[in-house]
C-alpha cells in the first residue's frame, strides 16, 4: 500500500490515516473552534479529547446542540462489536460519553453487537461472542455510569425490542446501496447485509434525537442510517466521531482485540502493562542517547506520548511539559515510557477493582424487553 493510502471501513482500518482526507471521503464536517465554543457555551467546559481533536468529525452536532440550547433534549446512543477482550481505545468514546450523558443528563444506550461480530469472524462462535459481550459490559459499567440513566442492549438477546425497528429500517435500505456502502460482494453472508438494519435500531428506541459518539470507522453504517430516518419519519442521527487509537506498535491503523503484543487490555496486569509498553510502544525517539540529547525526539509520532494526549494525561499544562521536554531531548525515551507506565497501571489497578464489582450491578443495566 503507497504510504499516501489508508482504509477505514467497520471491520478493516490499515494505514496512517490523514483525517482531513478522511473528512473529505466520508462526507461529515470538521469540529471547528466555533463548535468548541458552542459546546463549551452548553456544557461550561469543554473536555480535553475535544480541545485536543481526539474527538475531530461530526454530522449534524450544531443542529442538536442549537435545539437542546431551545430546549429539545436528545439521547445518547454508542455500543461495541464483542470480538474479544476490552482494551484501552474502546474506553475512549465511552469515557467521553459518560462526559456527555452528566453535562447534558440524558438517557444512554449501550448496544454490544454479538450477532455482528458472529457473522463478520469465521472463527468466532455465538457462544464466545455472548461471552465477550458480558465482558465488554463489566468494563463498561465500571467507568462509573448510572443504572438509571442507562441501559446495556445485547442484541441476541434483546431482539424482542430491535427487531419491530431494524423491520422498518431493512424494508427501506436497498442492495445496491448496501452494495456502494460497504463493498459487499456475492460471498457476503446474509447476516451482514442485514446487519446495519440492528445497528440503527437503537437509534430510534425513544422518539426524540439522538447522539451517536463512536470511532470514525463505525460511520458508514449510520451513513445509511440517516438516509432511511426520514423515510421512516424519524430525525436523522447525529454523530460525533473520534481518531483511531494507534497500535502499541506504531503509528497507522488501530490497537486491534485480536493482536496481542500491541494492545493493551483492561485486565492486564501491572507487570504485563510494563512489559508490553517498554517492548512494544513505537519510539519517537533517536538511535541513542547521545544523539537524542542533541536532536530531541518525535512526541507526534511516539505512541507513549500519544497514549497521554488521547487519555492518560487529562491536564493539559502537564502535557505539554512531557512535550516540549521530549521533542527538546531533555526527556528520553525510556522516562516517557516511564511516564506512562505509571499512569496505565494507576488507572488499571482501580479499573479493575470497578470492574470486579460490576459482577453484582449488571442486572440493573441490562435493558428488559417490553
Amino acid at each position: 500500500m503507497p504510504s499516501d493510502e489508508f482504509i477505514v471501513t467497520p471491520w478493516h482500518v490499515e494505514g496512517e490515516i490523514d483525517y482531513d482526507k478522511l473528512i473529505k471521503q466520508f462526507g461529515t464536517e470538521k469540529i471547528t473552534p466555533d463548535v468548541l465554543k458552542k459546546i463549551e457555551k452548553t456544557t461550561g467546559e469543554t473536555h480535553f479529547m475535544l480541545r485536543r481533536g481526539v474527538f475531530f468529525s461530526h454530522r449534524e452536532l450544531v443542529r442538536i446542540l442549537d435545539d437542546y440550547q431551545k430546549g429539545k433534549k436528545f439521547f445518547l446512543y454508542t455500543g461495541r462489536g464483542p470480538s474479544g477482550h476490552t482494551h484501552i481505545g474502546h474506553l475512549v468514546p465511552w469515557v467521553f460519553t459518560k462526559w456527555l450523558q452528566e453535562k447534558f443528563d440524558t438517557n444512554l444506550y449501550f448496544q454490544l453487537t454479538d450477532d455482528e461480530k458472529f457473522y463478520a469472524k469465521q472463527d468466532l462462535t455465538l457462544e464466545q461472542t455472548s461471552k465477550f459481550a458480558y465482558e465488554n459490559a463489566l468494563d463498561f459499567i465500571a467507568l462509573g455510569f448510572k443504572p438509571e440513566k442507562t441501559k446495556i442492549i445485547i442484541n441476541t438477546k434483546n431482539i424482542k425490542t430491535l427487531y419491530p425497528i431494524a423491520a422498518q429500517v431493512a424494508k427501506k435500505i436497498n442492495f445496491s446501496n448496501t452494495k456502494a456502502v460497504f463493498g459487499f460482494t456475492g460471498e457476503t453472508n446474509i447476516g451482514m447485509i442485514f446487519y446495519t438494519s440492528l445497528q440503527s435500531a437503537p437509534c430510534f428506541i425513544e422518539d426524540r434525537p439522538v447522539l451517536i459518539p463512536l470511532g470514525v470507522d463505525q460511520d458508514p453504517h449510520f451513513r445509511v442510517t440517516r438516509d432511511v430516518a426520514p423515510k421512516i419519519g424519524r430525525e436523522k442521527p447525529a454523530l460525533i466521531h473520534n481518531i483511531m487509537i494507534p497500535s502499541l506498535s506504531g503509528p497507522g491503523g488501530k490497537m486491534s482485540a485480536s493482536e496481542e503484543s500491541g494492545t493493551i487490555y483492561t485486565t492486564d496486569s501491572p507487570e504485563m502493562i510494563k512489559k508490553k509498553i517498554n517492548k512494544y510502544a513505537f519510539s519517537g525517539g533517536q538511535a541513542t542517547v547521545e544523539d537524542h540529547r542533541k536532536i530531541g525526539g518525535n512526541p507526534d509520532i511516539d505512541v507513549s506520548y500519544q497514549y497521554l494526549r488521547i487519555f492518560f494525561e487529562p491536564d493539559d499544562k502537564k502535557l505539554k511539559t512531557i512535550y516540549d521536554d521530549y521533542k527538546s531531548g531533555k526527556m528520553l525515551t525510556g522516562e516517557l515510557k516511564a511516564i506512562l507506565i505509571e499512569k496505565v497501571t494507576e488507572f488499571l489497578v482501580a479499573h479493575q477493582q470497578r470492574r470486579e464489582k460490576a459482577k453484582d450491578q449488571i442486572e440493573k443495566f441490562l435493558y428488559q424487553d417490553q
